[in-house]
C-alpha cells in the first residue's frame, strides 16, 4: 500500500499533467483567486514530494524524526519507532511527529472539493470505483464522510480522493482537522506499534537505507518513470481506435 504522502504526490502530478481526452483544468470560464491558489497548492505539493525524496531516505537511519515531520512516510515512522525501542526518543514523540507530515497537504484536497466538487473527483487517479457511487455518497451525507476521512490512510485508494469527497459533501474545516488527525493518529500508532517491535533490526534496516539513499533514490525514479511510460503507451494505444471511429 503507497503512504499516504505517496498517494497525494501521484494524485497532484496526475491533476496537474495535461490531459487529452478531457479539459485541463478543473474550474469552469475565468479561474478565481481561490481556484488559482489551490491549484498551486496541489502542483506544489506534488513536487514537494519528489524534491524532497533524496533527503526522505537520507534521514530514515539518522534522523527519522525529522523525516516524519517533512513527510510522514511509512518507513520514517517505523524507523522512528525503532529507534524509540533502542532508547533513542520517545513513542510520544514519534506520534506528534508523524501528524503534521501526515496531514500537511490535506486540507488542500478538502479545500479542491469544496471549490470544483464532482469535476475534480473524477480527474484523480484511483477514483473511478468511487465515482459510481457518487449519488450515494452525497444521500448518506456523514454516515459516510465521517468515518471515511478517519479511515481513509488504510484504504487501498489514494487518500486525497476521499478528502475531495469530504469537501464537495460539505463537511466543515473543523470536523475535517479532527477527523484526519484521528485518523492519523491511528495509522501513525499502528506503523510505530510495528517499529516498535521490530526494534534494532528496523534499526540496522533504516541505516542500511540511509547509507545508499542515492542508489535507492535513482531506482524509484527509474521505476517511477518505466511506469508512467507504460501507462502512457497502454493509453494512447487505447485512445487510438476512438480516434478512428470518429474521425
Amino acid at each position: 500500500m503507497e503512504s499516504a504522502p505517496a498517494a497525494e504526490g501521484d494524485a497532484a502530478a496526475a491533476t496537474a499533467a495535461p490531459q487529452r481526452a478531457g479539459p485541463q483544468l478543473p474550474w469552469r470560464g475565468k479561474p478565481r483567486a481561490a481556484d488559482i491558489l489551490c491549484w498551486l497548492g496541489i502542483v506544489l505539493s506534488g513536487l514537494f514530494y519528489w524534491v524532497l525524496l533524496p533527503l526522505r531516505l537520507s534521514l530514515i537511519g539518522t534522523h527519522p524524526v525529522v523525516a516524519e515531520l517533512l513527510n510522514g512516510s511509512t518507513e520514517s515512522i517505523i524507523s522512528a519507532a525503532a529507534f524509540a525501542r533502542a532508547g533513542d526518543g520517545t513513542l510520544a514523540v514519534v506520534l506528534l511527529a508523524a501528524s503534521p507530515g501526515l496531514m500537511k497537504f490535506d486540507v488542500l484536497y478538502w479545500w479542491a472539493g469544496r471549490l470544483w466538487g464532482e469535476r475534480f473527483i473524477v480527474a484523480l487517479p484511483g477514483s473511478r470505483r468511487v465515482a459510481r457511487h457518487m449519488g450515494r455518497v452525497q444521500r448518506t451525507g456523514r454516515k459516510f464522510t465521517w468515518p471515511a476521512v478517519v479511515v481513509s490512510y488504510f484504504l487501498p485508494i489514494p487518500s486525497a480522493v476521499i478528502y475531495v469527497i469530504a469537501g464537495w459533501a460539505g463537511m466543515r474545516l473543523v470536523t475535517f482537522l479532527i477527523l484526519d488527525l484521528i485518523g492519523a493518529l491511528l495509522w501513525a500508532g499502528l506503523l510505530a506499534g510495528l517499529g516498535y517491535a521490530l526494534g534494532h533490526h528496523a534499526v540496522v534496516a533504516a541505516q542500511a537505507i540511509s547509507h545508499y539513499s542515492l542508489w535507492f533514490t535513482i531506482g524509484i525514479v527509474a521505476l517511477t518513470v518505466l511506469f508512467t511510460l507504460r501507462s502512457q503507451r497502454r493509453m494512447t494505444a487505447a485512445a487510438a481506435p476512438a480516434d478512428q471511429d470518429n474521425p
